[in-house]
């Protein structure tokens, strides 16, 4: 077999013979000539097959004419022919006129879900669904994403760490825990790396980062919840304060979005409608207690019970930033202890406010970052202000014990931050296999 060309790669390429393989979009099997758009991972090229015909006007049947006359949609093959640049082929400019065709594995002629398809019917089917262009670019920008932070981070001289997803205890909240047995006891799924990441602060890793998957017991039903997703952390010794943590966070952020106006700016803007930002530093950082006030302003009031920021105050919040500085960011910074983990460091002049930020996009919250309490008398007692037992921490707090530099850091979700930067309205949109309450499969 001839030596296989993206199709991507057609418009570089010199007119000739050309081996291509793909999967079947559409097929156009017209009486004078056949036309077949195939498709592949990098895009999609017009593949032409002219029918014969006699002196008498009969046409001379053909391997090729028959087997396109039978083609179905997703079948899969390789299709071997004559490259032709032609600037009036609207798909690429060019297209191959066909001398074989051998078929790798036919598909069932009718698809179980189309273009107007419920989501819900689409994540059913999601190997089909996934066949759109505009699925295979989402998940080349994230590629792009992460490729872009773990470049940023190794340049800056971090180490990669890669922590359990099996816990003896929790984390932080016990009621989003997913239990699971263990041999003859029980184990938790990790929803987050927390605390194994600060372990690498008393261990003198100094910089770290991980990308990896956590889990969460959370019945909700939202666009941007998930029960197990990809979560990107970092933690750094030899911090001053929160504002150190959003400095790293807010470079890494410009530094992935850099990559993917460069590389697939154009793409984007094609299949999505949107225009790729990338952010100028430092970006805005505005205390909760102002940003209530600015929200109010606006005609809008947090419920008062509610310590935090919620939904439509993110909304909110993010509309203010974007019209007064034109930036899709925004830190929002100083929260209530009441509602942050006790490991959160608390501010020297006001025990009630932590040293912690969430990190708004586009009016959704994308992630948390903090100071760490570092100190384990302050530690212990703050765990017990929360209702924690030490004794039930211990693995956690002997981390405290044989001395930890000042460190801090931040959980971001992955698909969050995708889903906001292409502007879709749902998290099963931009993760490749989706797991909520009601959805396992497939």
């Amino acid at each position: 077999m001839s030596e296989r060309t993206l199709i991507k790669n057609l418009s570089a390429s010199a007119d000739g013979d050309i081996t291509v393989s793909g999967w079947v979009e559409t097929v156009r099997d017209q009486k004078k000539v056949q036309f077949v758009v195939l498709r592949d991972e990098s895009g999609a090229v017009q593949l032409v097959n002219p029918r014969s015909f006699g002196d008498d006007g009969v046409e001379v049947p053909s391997e090729i004419a028959t087997a396109i006359s039978g083609l179905s949609q997703g079948t899969f093959l390789t299709a071997t022919g004559e490259l032709k640049h032609d600037e009036r082929v609207k798909l690429g400019g060019v297209e191959i006129k066909l001398a074989g065709l051998e078929i790798a594995t036919v598909a069932i002629a009718e698809t179980p879900i189309a273009a107007d398809s419920s989501i819900d019917k689409r994540m059913d089917w999601r190997f089909l669904d996934l066949r759109r262009p505009e699925q295979n670019l989402i998940a080349r920008v994230q590629t792009t994403f992460e490729h872009a932070l773990r470049t940023y981070w190794i340049d800056n001289d971090f180490i990669e760490i890669h922590t359990p997803k099996l816990m003896a205890s929790a984390s932080e909240s016990k009621a989003e825990l997913f239990e699971v047995k263990y041999f003859e006891g029980k184990a938790f799924l990790a929803q987050s790396p927390q605390f194994f990441k600060q372990m690498s602060q008393p261990a003198g890793f100094g910089k770290v980062f991980e990308v990896g998957p956590a889990f969460r017991a959370d019945p909700s039903f939202t666009s941007r919840h998930a029960t197990e997703f990809t979560s990107v952390d970092s933690e750094i010794s030899w911090i001053d304060s929160h504002e150190d943590v959003m400095t790293l966070h807010e470079n890494l952020l410009v530094a992935a979005l850099t990559a993917i106006k460069e590389k697939h700016g154009d793409e984007i803007a094609a299949l999505f409608d949107v225009e790729v930002t990338v952010p100028t530093t430092p970006f805005p950082r505005i205390p909760l207690a102002e940003a209530k006030r600015i929200v109010a302003d606006r005609g809008y009031e947090v419920p008062r019970h509610d310590d935090d920021m919620d939904p439509e105050g993110e909304r909110q919040i993010s509309a203010y930033v974007k019209e007064t500085f034109g930036h899709e960011f925004v830190f929002l910074t100083d929260y209530a202890a009441s509602i942050r983990p006790f490991y959160h460091m608390r501010h020297a002049d006001d025990a009630g406010l932590t040293k912690s930020y969430d990190l708004i996009f586009n009016g959704v919250e994308i992630s948390t970052g903090a100071q760490r309490e570092h100190r384990i008398e302050v530690l212990e007692a703050q765990a017990r202000e929360k209702g924690l037992d030490p004794e039930e921490l211990s693995f956690y707090l002997d981390f405290f014990r044989y001395g930890v530099p000042p460190h801090g850091g931040f959980g971001m979700g992955l698909s969050r931050v995708i889903m906001l930067l292409l502007h879709q309205a749902n998290l099963r949109e931009v993760t490749y296999l989706f797991r909520g309450p009601t959805r396992l499969l497939p």
